[in-house]
């Protein structure tokens, strides 16, 4: 049992609601199709975590036989990045990478196990998807690609956490796919995608320094890495409104634009990082909860959070209010 936490709490569980929330979504939406199952949605939704601490424990460990994890604890040192070092756990010695390794296969058997379940009952549809997702995420930091490091980072996580995510699942439990799926998935990848590239603006200087390709780098111009930020928060919007006036999406879609409000603090917040790193804000209500703010300032990483979890307050509220509407669809209508 030890051991089960030990890697769970090493696995980046943090980071599940980018997956996981997209994932209900996908389960609530298909609660409205005649085939609709339960206990097959439940499945791929486990099947979705597993793969996704999988894929953090693969990426922590390419990660680290690349460079080790000393460059990235040199960044903190420097006071140029706003976390701490990656792979604590393997620079301590608490862990080898061959440790390391099993527990990426362990995690991943869990994935594939409830994976071959649902493509039993399903067919050979959801095998297309499960393996795409996985030759992505894996080549995110896999040699001989590593697709982060070059630019496509950014990209592939939104592509892997939103449509391919939420239409693996959305097959799984409905057994069909149409066009409220591929509107709202291609969405939430964009608003997914936003959390990290938040990140890889943030991280630019030392991204850099180390020949980190994130799309920030990629770019290499501020002006240019706030027009694509721009981009990626508003244009989930533009997608529901056509989504709604060509008749694909139910017009209660629209109370969406009640996130509106926290995408544009975000690229409020964004430029004003852009222009002066070092000024302070302060967490209004539509930046959505701030948890254990004062220990986050205490510890001078505000200037990062509160950026960091606006956006992924962002992506949360933006799904539940699509958890909301399609569950009052199913039950009033």
């Amino acid at each position: 049992m030890n051991t089960i936490k030990f890697w769970y709490d090493n696995s980046r569980p943090i980071a599940l609601p980018q997956s996981v929330l997209p994932a209900i979504l996908a389960i609530c939406l298909a609660t409205a199709c005649t085939d609709f199952s339960l206990w097959l949605g439940i499945l791929a939704l486990i099947g979705v975590a597993f793969a996704h601490l999988s894929l953090n424990l693969f990426d922590d460990y390419f990660d680290y036989t690349k460079k080790k994890s000393d460059y990235r604890d040199a960044l903190v040192h420097e006071g140029m990045r706003a976390r701490i070092g990656k792979c604590p756990y393997l620079t301590s010695g608490q862990a080898t990478t061959k440790q390391l390794l099993i527990a990426c296969f362990v995690f991943g058997a869990i994935a594939v196990a409830c994976g071959s379940v649902i493509l039993y009952f399903r067919g050979i549809m959801i095998f297309y998807i499960a393996l795409a997702t996985a030759v992505l995420g894996l080549f995110y930091s896999a040699p001989p690609f590593r697709l982060s490091y070059h630019g496509l980072g950014e990209l592939l996580i939104g592509l892997i956490f939103g449509p391919m995510n939420m239409i693996g699942t959305y097959y799984a439990a409905a057994g069909q796919i149409d066009n409220t799926i591929i509107f709202l998935s291609i969405s939430v990848g964009l608003l997914v995608m936003n959390i990290v590239y938040t990140h890889s603006i943030l991280d630019f200087i030392p991204d850099k320094k180390i020949g980190k390709r994130t799309l920030a780098v990629l770019l290499n111009n501020t002006t240019a890495m706030l027009v694509v930020l721009f981009l990626i928060n508003f244009l989930p919007y533009i997608i529901i409104t056509y989504g709604v006036i060509m008749q694909h999406l139910s017009i209660y879609y629209l109370f969406l634009f009640l996130t509106l409000p926290m995408a544009v603090s975000l690229c409020y917040l964004m430029v004003g990082f852009v222009k002066d790193p070092k000024r302070k804000f302060t967490p209004r209500f539509w930046n959505g909860p701030m948890t254990d703010w004062d220990n986050i300032c205490k510890i001078g990483i505000d200037w990062f959070m509160i950026r960091w979890l606006t956006a992924r307050n962002l992506i949360s509220f933006f799904c539940l209010i699509i958890i909301v509407v399609s569950l009052v669809s199913y039950f009033f209508t």
